[in-house]
């Protein structure tokens, strides 16, 4: 290879990362924005968005107490019903998933393949066109409280999750679950036994990417939940509104700002579990 092959080789990494940065700048934008204006006083909000929030504009950790303290709804109870939420959706998609992909991928027959393919393709159907079909369901099945919830979670998460599994159990030697058998094991001691702990990459991102969607969803509980009794952290947010509609957005960005602060702790903590899971996930048997 020669110099001038070298040289050129270098400008493209070197347009390529300049490229990729002025990208990742765009996408911090909003999120820092949302830091800035989360502690700057509510009339400076809209005039000087960018603007570092000193002086006259500060507003210290006023709007962190204004706007968990806003209304008659406790702050603490919508972070209550939203952690619930998340865990229990996620709980629920993680444990019905993995065995029915566990059962998917080891029953070779046509209703196994449909029904695989009918989980697969429910992840090209958008949530518009079963909103409101799907909200006068969740009233006459009672679906409507955040303990209840989860199992309508359970129908839109499956997809992916289901998509996920099958293709990381197919890739698990069929000759281990042979021998569980021969030492006595059943189907349910074999799956909890065997399967689960050799899952553990695929569940984990999974997981993941099922607590960051419950956790930032607003219009699925919006729509299901009774809004004046359980109100989820996107649902609390949505109403700091004062008289004649007008809102804080001081207080508003503070809010939010709180509410993605565990997700993105979360997030980093753990995205290496998500390259793996997916890779594993992507297997083909």
């Amino acid at each position: 290879m020669n110099k001038n092959t070298v040289s050129a080789a270098n400008r493209r990494k070197t347009i390529l990362s300049v490229i990729l940065a002025v990208v990742s700048i765009v996408y911090v934008l909003p999120v820092l924005a949302v830091v800035i204006n989360s502690f700057k006083q509510n009339t400076y909000v809209k005039t000087d968005t960018f603007a570092l929030p000193t002086g006259e504009m500060s507003a210290g950790f006023d709007n962190f107490i204004k706007g968990m303290t806003f209304g008659n709804y406790p702050f603490v109870k919508s972070v209550m019903y939203s952690v619930v939420i998340t865990l229990l959706s996620t709980f629920l998609i993680l444990l019905c998933t993995s065995m029915a992909a566990w059962y998917i991928a080891r029953v070779d027959s046509a209703l196994c393949r449909g029904i695989y393919f009918l989980c697969v393709f429910s992840m090209v159907v958008p949530f518009q066109m079963v909103m409101f079909t799907l909200s006068k369901t969740a009233d006459k099945l009672h679906l409507n409280t955040p303990w209840t919830i989860p199992i309508v979670y359970l129908g839109f998460g499956a997809g992916l999750a289901i998509f996920m599994f099958v293709g990381f159990v197919k890739a698990i030697p069929l000759e281990i679950e042979e021998a569980a058998a021969i030492d006595g094991c059943g189907p349910v001691r074999t799956f909890f036994t065997v399967v689960v702990p050799m899952l553990k990459p695929t569940m984990i991102s999974v997981g993941i990417l099922e607590i960051m969607w419950v956790w930032n969803d607003y219009l699925l509980p919006v729509l299901v939940l009774d809004i004046n009794e359980f109100r989820t952290i996107p649902i609390h947010i949505q109403y700091l509104k004062g008289s004649y509609g007008t809102v804080d957005l001081g207080a508003t960005m503070a809010l939010i700002l709180m509410s993605i602060i565990p997700v993105i702790i979360f997030y980093l903590a753990c995205q290496k579990h998500i390259i793996k899971g997916v890779a594993a996930g992507a297997v083909k048997g």
